[in-house]
């Protein structure tokens, strides 16, 4: 008998050209998104090279990061950006690649156009230089975003290096409360786990709430991976998936479109599968979530407050020793400041991610 394997276990095997005694290993990468920021080094570097583009129809070009949202028929206010988007442009025509400028209608977030245009695909790898690429996970996609060298790479070999990570799984169950949303299930995933929690991971997002969440909703949780430490993040692919994908320009078409099907139905993690790490979240008690620090692990619910910290406020209280409402009483002052300056209550020194004491 076959041994269960993850979602993450059965597309890395699929995608496995090479793996070393050390763990490191070459994957074959199915579609490779570009931009004009983490690129143009990289083209530069074919082209110093004398190497061609390995496999241009699996590459994809689209302007985005350094757009303005304004009217693009004006000169770009940065020149920064105007030169990127120049560089990109050429390469695209060098390297005879698919592009979509800045006043192509199908322009967009490079992670949205993927998936519009059916070049986001269940089981596929995809790579794009840029941190937020786990978002094709929520199509069932293996998405991981690279560093310039690595495009450089992809765009000479179609293959990546890495090392096989950890699996991790983040069940959700239960029915979110009204105005909880997609954001917030992340959020808290985030807070229960720290933004280190995922480092190492390939984290697979799982659970009645999940599956309930629309596609855009999918996107936004697999998006947010990266803010929790994990490599990359997904969602097994459904009849929800297939219906956002079914006639997009890029996806497969009659037969092929059922084969595909065929396959895509077998990308979930079995029964009995091992996962090194899983958590479980009710969807039921979770309220709506915001930061309140420098991090996304600080959350905390919209009706709870957000901690005072002690360092800050001793500080305060020592160099303002009075306020207004002290002033006519400096005896006051000192008893005010000692208090601040105390020990803090237990609250305050516990993980600010920890959640189950605040929701």
């Amino acid at each position: 008998m076959a041994k269960a394997r993850t979602l993450y276990d059965k597309i890395w095997d699929d995608h496995l050209v090479d793996e070393q005694p050390d763990g490191t290993c070459l994957i074959y990468i199915d579609r490779h998104l570009v931009h004009e920021v983490t690129s143009p080094q990289a083209f530069e570097g074919l082209r110093l090279s004398g190497r061609k583009v390995r496999a241009p129809e699996r590459t994809l070009l689209v302007v985005d990061h350094n757009v303005p949202t304004t009217d693009r028929r004006q000169k770009n206010p940065d020149p920064e950006s105007e030169a990127q988007i120049a560089y990109l442009a050429e390469n695209a025509k060098f390297f005879d690649l698919e592009y979509y400028d800045e006043f192509d209608k199908r322009q967009g977030i490079v992670h949205i156009i993927g998936p519009e245009q059916g070049f986001t695909l269940p089981g596929v790898t995809l790579v794009c230089g840029d941190s937020h690429t786990a978002t094709h996970g929520a199509f069932g996609a293996l998405a991981y975003g690279i560093g310039t060298s690595e495009v450089e790479h992809v765009l000479a070999t179609q293959t990546l290096i890495q090392t096989k990570s950890k699996n991790m799984r983040a069940v959700v169950d239960g029915k979110l409360p009204p105005s909880v949303t997609a954001k917030d299930i992340i959020l808290a995933i985030i807070g229960e786990i720290g933004t280190a929690g995922g480092t190492g991971y390939a984290l697979e997002y799982a659970g009645e709430a999940i599956r309930a969440l629309t596609m855009e909703g999918r996107m936004t949780v697999c998006n947010m991976s990266v803010e929790a430490g994990a490599k990359a993040g997904f969602i097994a692919p459904d009849e929800k998936a297939y219906a956002y994908l079914k006639d997009r320009p890029k996806s497969p078409k009659g037969k092929d479109w059922d084969a595909a099907v065929r396959y895509w139905d077998t990308l979930k993690s079995d029964d009995g599968a091992n996962f090194d790490r899983e958590i479980r979240l009710d969807a039921a008690k979770l309220p709506p979530l915001v930061t309140w620090g420098t991090n996304p692990e600080q959350v905390v619910s919209v009706a709870g407050r957000v901690p005072r910290s002690p360092i800050w406020a001793c500080k305060v209280a020592r160099r303002f020793p009075t306020s207004p409402s002290t002033a006519s009483s400096s005896a006051r002052a000192p008893m005010r400041a000692s208090r601040i300056c105390a020990p803090p209550p237990r609250w305050s020194t516990e993980r600010p991610s920890t959640l189950r004491s605040r929701l």
